[in-house]
């Protein structure tokens, strides 16, 4: 049976972060599952249908947490009635660039400001006097970094900051981009520089005391493998390092590790007692703080493994895969090697192998809808559900949500922690 477009939603978001790098808010990137793939003939409604849905049906709010989202917002969905369907304390309104700054638009501004929305002004270059009522409205400025040399960046902040509002980088792609930001006063920051694997400098794994604390406590109590597994699935840092130990000289394995339970299995329950105990003695008295990429690690590895499912339903062993895929695909942003470089020593299976450094194969072909569904590609998307005939459009956006509030659940845990 075919998918209608009201089925084919699809969602994905791109962390903000705050001056300390901890994560703030996600912007969101709400498309039409058909566009780029069929005609769509009302592009507003095919907007407001996948908002709606994804905020009720989906229950996009429990995936967002405490954090907020940023939705952006042209000149006709601006005006149409479904944007007050969204919950005003849990998104943020990014008017476009394109959105005119007219009567009507700053009238409607203050109505829905009125109404408890909190207001960003979206990809800002310059501010002319004929936005000063707008400006007066809204609580964020987004500004576009990219086309602005140091000077014109300069100059747009010394604008801006006299209103009080709250500055936001947009576009950040490298380590001097942030510094100069900082140095201007912007309190919030999003880019290609905190999100994308290969720009980003090399940091040492964190884990969560009380993470290592709890799964020592699951070895001490000799809980089962499974108990085990699904303890140590919220920790990427972890995982990785498991992973090392398991094909480390000392632990003299020759065998090629599949999965997560696998690898307790080989490592043994004396081995993995000792190396927790190192960790938690190492990780010292202050309590970790979660990394977003962490989080998008941890998001990926489980929106892989729920579409392994899909593909081959009752395969655990491909699930199990998928997911220890999806979380070492990130490792290049978290430890600053290149992915060929950290896989070598680690011994894992040919299938496994092959999706990180090469995309290929059934696991590859996961991980580039995951990439995809992060990014808002859709034509890459399309193709990559090609390559799986099996696995449908709304399949990914239903495991996505579920990833998301799985994620998300994990940094409330570490939040309290």
């Amino acid at each position: 049976m075919s998918e209608n477009a009201a089925d084919q939603l699809f969602l994905g978001r791109q962390p903000i972060l705050d001056r300390n790098q901890q994560l703030f808010a996600y912007e969101l990137l709400f498309r039409n599952g058909t566009r780029n793939m069929a005609d769509v003939a009302d592009g507003v409604a095919a907007t407001s249908t996948v908002i709606a849905n994804a905020f009720s049906e989906l229950g996009f709010v429990d995936a967002l947490g405490t954090y907020r989202g940023f939705i952006n917002v042209d000149l006709e969905f601006l005006f149409n009635d479904v944007i007050e369907l969204l919950p005003p304390q849990s998104v943020v309104l990014e008017i476009l660039e394109t959105v005119p700054p007219t009567d009507g638009v700053v009238e409607r501004c203050r109505l829905l400001k009125a109404a408890g929305f909190t207001l960003a002004l979206d990809d800002v270059t310059q501010i002319g006097s004929e936005y000063a009522d707008l400006l007066d409205l809204v609580d964020i400025v987004k500004v576009d970094i990219q086309p602005l040399s140091r000077i014109e960046l300069m100059q747009l902040v010394m604008k801006i900051k006299p209103t009080g509002k709250q500055l936001l980088a947009e576009k950040v792609d490298s380590r001097e981009q942030m510094e100069q930001c900082l140095k201007l006063g912007f309190s919030l920051f999003q880019g290609y520089y905190f999100a994308k694997p290969v720009i980003l400098t090399g940091k040492k794994l964190d884990h969560s005391r009380i993470s290592l604390i709890k799964l020592l406590g699951l070895i001490i109590s000799d809980s089962d493998t499974a108990e085990l597994e699904k303890a140590l699935k919220p920790e990427p840092g972890l995982t990785v390092n498991l992973l090392r130990m398991t094909n480390s000289v000392g632990a003299g394995c020759s065998e090629k590790i599949t999965s997560l339970s696998h690898a307790i299995t080989v490592l043994g329950r004396r081995q993995l007692q000792r190396w927790l105990q190192l960790l938690v003695f190492a990780s010292g008295e202050q309590a970790g703080t979660t990394n977003p990429l962490l989080i998008l690690a941890a998001t990926r590895g489980r929106l892989m493994e729920l579409l392994a499912s899909e593909v081959a339903m009752g395969d655990k062993a491909l699930a199990d895969q998928a997911f220890m895929v999806g979380i070492m695909s990130l490792m290049p942003a978290l430890i600053g090697q290149p992915i060929e470089e950290i896989v070598a020593p680690l011994g894992v299976s040919r299938e496994v192998h092959d999706a990180l450094c090469g995309s290929s194969g059934t696991l590859g072909g996961l991980l580039r809808i995951a990439e995809c569904s992060e990014t808002g590609d859709l034509d890459n998307l399309a193709k990559a559900l090609s390559t799986l005939g099996t696995l449908k459009l709304k399949a990914v956006n239903r495991a996505q949500t579920q990833a998301l509030q799985w994620a998300n659940s994990i940094g409330q845990d570490n939040a309290k922690a």
